[in-house]
């Protein structure tokens, strides 16, 4: 952590948490022994960006193509929501924590929706780190939720950039600066499209269940050594400080 220029935090930090499946495949095991031994992964995350000062941390827990995975493996997965949202209250709580989520929480079960919701009532006062989980969301779905609500009020006003976000799940949310995935795939995977318009990307071979906060400060270092130059030139960038 000393070497992280606290001067140049990323406010957001994206993370598709991937190889939980061939993590569990390395030790002969099933896939859901992955997914149950990646909680450690996202309680250093979580602890990693409180402790650094990053404003939001937004993780990709299922998106809408998961449905399409094996029914046991998609039972078990939303089963292993509702213990862990249950069992990590405390750490939420001692982290100061603000849970949130993004994406179409009415198609999960109901007693995951019960205590996502008791969730983020409980944690709704905390001021540090807004936690937010991607749920049955995915890039596409939100887009076309937010074209959807603008048609459905009938609005006279031009249809422009502001107004699309306006209506975007992440609304009042700054764009992710940082994106990590782990297991060395290379690809966006239908999140966040829209928001990940100027986002850094940062790709590390390391399963998901062996992640850890010395594995974050890697790719928050990482983020600070680039230069983002939002369509400008290096030497107006230059200038302009």
């Amino acid at each position: 952590m000393e070497l992280i220029n606290q001067d140049n935090l990323p406010k957001h930090i994206a993370v598709i948490m991937d190889g939980n499946g061939r993590w569990a495949k390395t030790k002969g095991a099933a896939r859901i022994f992955g997914h149950k031994n990646a909680i450690k992964a996202v309680r250093d995350a979580t602890e990693g960006c409180a402790e650094l000062g990053i404003k939001y941390l937004t993780l990709y827990a299922f998106s809408t193509e998961n449905w399409n995975r094996p029914k046991l493996e998609v039972q078990a997965l939303m089963s292993l929501l509702v213990s862990t949202i249950k069992d990590e209250m405390k750490t939420l709580m001692d982290n100061n924590v603000k849970l949130e989520s993004i994406g179409d929480i009415s198609r999960l079960p109901k007693d995951a929706q019960a205590n996502l919701e008791k969730a983020k009532l409980q944690t709704g006062n905390n001021s540090g780190l807004t936690l937010i989980l991607a749920l049955n969301y995915s890039g596409r779905w939100d887009i076309t939720q937010s074209v959807k609500k603008i048609l459905s009020e009938n609005l006279q006003s031009e249809v422009n950039n502001e107004l699309i976000e306006k209506y975007l799940s992440t609304a009042g949310i700054p764009d992710p600066e940082l994106l990590i995935r782990t297991s060395g795939e290379m690809r966006i995977s239908n999140f966040l499209l829209w928001q990940m318009a100027y986002t850094e990307l940062f790709f590390t071979d390391v399963l998901w269940p062996d992640f850890r906060k010395e594995h974050l400060n890697e790719a928050v270092m990482a983020y600070q050594r680039r230069e983002r130059r939002f369509g400008k030139t290096s030497e107006q960038i230059i200038e302009e400080k």
